[in-house]
């Protein structure tokens, strides 16, 4: 028996020199596995953000993804899980710029766009690096020989291309619509950059000329010449679309119209509303498909403009209320009432988010265009698509599973609200828009030669480039062997909340360029909260580090806690007592395996016929426990394989089994051979069955089981051969 096992199982001093031999190994490279693998089997990791540190919810997706790859790389695959991480534009600019404007009280303007990114790339290699440690520790077997960044060369390449292709299909246009505007950022940002803060405002009913309407914001009140109501509201059918009426504002008497559209709810408020088409979207939808004016009322900086009269150059927040008083004094309010509702904010910058009309690069999502090849069911190659009809597609016939399925209903119900994307953002760090100016002249997608060219300010929203992520990793636009061979990817696994973010813009990207979906099935976890249920916070003090839990426990255990009781697509909760009972629970195999090194029969083999009819219930049981664990494991049942290994080797095997072997061993005979051939196949199998989930102290063991006989040294647990055909 090893000398090893006669000390308790040390995670610390074990888990890094395993790792080390997995990589010196080469075997995370699907290129350079034993055996005849024709089968392929992806997982494209989600890259983390390149400004901190992994949190729980990350080593949450990362053992699962383990999970999948360790366990199709046993049963014969060729597995590639290629990692990498997302330079995440604004975020990564907001946390250099804060620290710089903490450290040396200066903005980005101060700096310079060259000296900035310099700053930025600095800090980004050194916080990839931090990343890449974490990844190891968690015991991630990815192939690090293909590791990519969004803002690498390569993917800014594929960046170029793509945008080049989508604005020659007549995808990406530059226009005047309606975006996200964050004045303290002072760019536009996405949807899912937007953090919704419950606030408790007044709201008020203001006179409108013979009309009642209601408002939270009446500083965007100021250029308001219409009112809408539906055209089948009774209460107001004495009024014509299109009627022109005479009535007192804030700033003195306005002739106002009429306008009838369905858009109009007439069960909230009054049933009539004036509109604000350059702050609200909604509004901004009524007055494209009337034709109407639209006049600007807050600038960029958040601060009334001159229409607003006495009341320019004031942030609408100090206006609020004394617009309403100059109101009272007129006699136009009504009344207020305390009205509690979300307002939206930037998640980087704290600012409240201010919709504003903006010249911005947008994809078109309801623009028809020819689909020269198609995989994707439901979508034939030639025929004239949206990138929505894709999207739906890819999903409703089959294309695509969501696991767990409800989440089919949240995802039709976003795809069919999809309005056009906007691309374009407002900071230096990125990928820069691949589009020149020269006077009339514009050129797209590469720079062009010659003198006088400006390439355009902006740049791509984060979500453009890692929305390529599943191809432009494997070496699009070229079509490599790579691109070939592991694409569409398997299984994409990540957390429920970007099902919309990214999911869907994959889904879109990959259409477009590939004509395929970017992989087969989505599993959608849930997110990571603490013991009473919340969210793990900084101000609640209540985090747990995955990075700390897995030097103080093993990376093991911290695994175990993470899929133990962690069903798809709900929210988790996850203490320190529970990774403390998974550490118990590797000392416990430790213990089975110093047992049957012990006593085990290593040159026996249990189809030879020498074994006893108990044994070969044994045998029976756990061969029905493997095939279990498979099927569980197929179906994304991961949580429930866990929990039955767990409990076989827990309960059944140390509790039983091997109580009941040490009389029948120590008792000798043909019976006590049987059941020491028996011993060793059980625990080689259980280690390869368990492997996928707790890799480390599993590999550890199995290099102290004698080779077979013929060879000199038995390879790695991480490419054995899985007990179930």
């Amino acid at each position: 028996m090893d000398e090893k096992f006669k000390k308790p199982y040390d995670p610390a001093a074990t888990e890094p020199r395993i790792y080390a031999e997995w990589e010196k190994s080469g075997y995370f490279n699907p290129d350079n596995l034993p055996g005849e693998r024709s089968d392929t089997y992806t997982i494209m990791m989600p890259p983390p953000n390149a400004t901190g540190v992994l949190h729980m919810g990350h080593a949450l997706g990362l053992t699962i993804e383990d999970i999948l790859i360790r366990y199709n790389r046993l049963r014969g695959k060729a597995t590639l899980w290629l990692p990498g991480t997302d330079h995440a534009a604004i975020a990564t600019q907001s946390k250099v710029e804060k620290d710089i404007q903490k450290t040396e009280k200066k903005n980005r303007h101060d700096l310079g766009r060259e000296e900035l990114l310099r700053r930025i790339g600095e800090f980004v290699e050194e916080s990839r690096a931090t990343i890449q440690g974490q990844v190891r520790v968690m015991g991630a077997s990815c192939d690090w020989s293909r590791e990519a960044f969004t803002l690498d060369i390569a993917r800014n390449r594929a960046v170029n291309e793509l945008f080049k292709r989508m604005y020659t299909a007549g995808l990406i246009y530059r226009g005047h619509r309606i975006v996200n505007w964050d004045p303290k950022g002072q760019t536009t940002i996405s949807d899912d950059e937007i953090v919704y803060e419950e606030r408790k405002e007044k709201f008020y009913y203001l006179k409108y000329g013979p009309f009642t309407i209601g408002t939270a914001r009446p500083e965007t009140k100021f250029g308001d010449k219409y009112v809408v109501m539906h055209p089948n509201d009774a209460r107001y059918s004495e009024f014509k679309d299109g009627q022109k009426i005479d009535l007192e504002w804030i700033n003195g008497p306005i002739t106002a119209t009429v306008v009838k559209d369905e858009a109009i709810d007439m069960e909230f408020g009054t049933g009539v509303m004036t509109i604000t088409p350059w702050h609200d979207v909604t509004d901004f939808e009524i007055a494209e498909r009337h034709n109407l004016d639209k006049e600007q009322i807050i600038d960029e900086r958040g601060k009334l403009l001159p229409v607003a009269g006495e009341f320019a150059g004031i942030k609408i927040t100090e206006a609020r209320e004394k617009i309403i008083e100059k109101l009272r004094v007129k006699g136009l309010v009504e009344k207020e009432e305390d009205y509690v509702h979300n307002v939206a904010t930037a998640e980087r910058t704290g600012g409240m988010v201010e919709p504003q009309i903006k010249l911005q690069w947008f994809i078109g999502v309801n623009r028809p265009f020819t689909i020269d090849h198609s995989e994707i069911p439901g979508i034939e190659a030639g025929s004239t698509v949206t990138l929505k009809e894709i999207m739906r597609a890819s999903v409703a016939d089959g294309g695509v599973r969501i696991v767990p399925d409800h989440f089919n209903k949240t995802y039709f119900h976003w795809i069919d609200n999809l309005r056009d994307w906007c691309i374009s953002r407002q900071i230096w760090y990125g990928h820069r828009v691949p589009v020149w100016y020269r006077g009339e002249e514009v050129a797209v997608g590469e720079a062009p030669t010659g003198e006088g060219w400006t390439q355009d300010e902006d740049t791509l929203d984060t979500w453009f480039s890692s929305g390529a992520w599943t191809f432009s990793t494997l070496g699009w636009p070229d079509i490599t062997g790579d691109l070939r061979r592991f694409h569409p990817t398997n299984v994409l696994e990540t957390g429920y909340d970007i099902l919309f973010f990214w999911i869907a813009r994959m889904i879109l990207m990959s259409g477009f360029a590939l004509g395929q979906v970017p992989f087969r099935d989505v599993y959608l976890h849930g997110i990571v909260r603490d013991a009473q249920g919340r969210k793990f916070s900084k101000s609640l003090g209540n985090g747990i580090d995955p990075i700390d839990v897995a030097q103080k426990y093993g990376a093991d255990a911290a695994r175990m806690s993470l899929i133990v009781g962690n069903t798809p697509g709900t929210d988790f909760r996850l203490s320190e007592d529970k990774i403390k009972g998974y550490k118990h629970f590797a000392n416990k195999l430790w213990n089975i395996a110093r047992f049957v090194f012990e006593n085990g029969k290593f040159d026996g083999d249990v189809s030879h016929g020498t074994i006893t009819e108990a044994d070969t219930t044994l045998l029976s049981e756990f061969e029905t426990l493997a095939t279990e664990v498979t099927k569980d494991i197929d179906e994304y049942r991961i949580y429930m394989a866990a929990e039955k290994l767990y409990h076989y080797i827990w309960s059944r095997f140390a509790a039983e089994i091997l109580e009941e072997s040490k009389l029948l061993i120590k008792e000798g005979g043909p019976a006590a051979e049987s059941r020491q051939t028996t011993l060793v196949h059980i625990l080689a199998n259980v280690l390869i069955l368990l492997h996928p989930f707790m890799p480390f102290v599993t590999e550890e063991i199995w290099q102290s089981i004698p080779p077979p006989p013929g060879t000199k040294k038995r390879d790695l647990l991480m490419v054995a051969s899985w007990p179930v055909k």
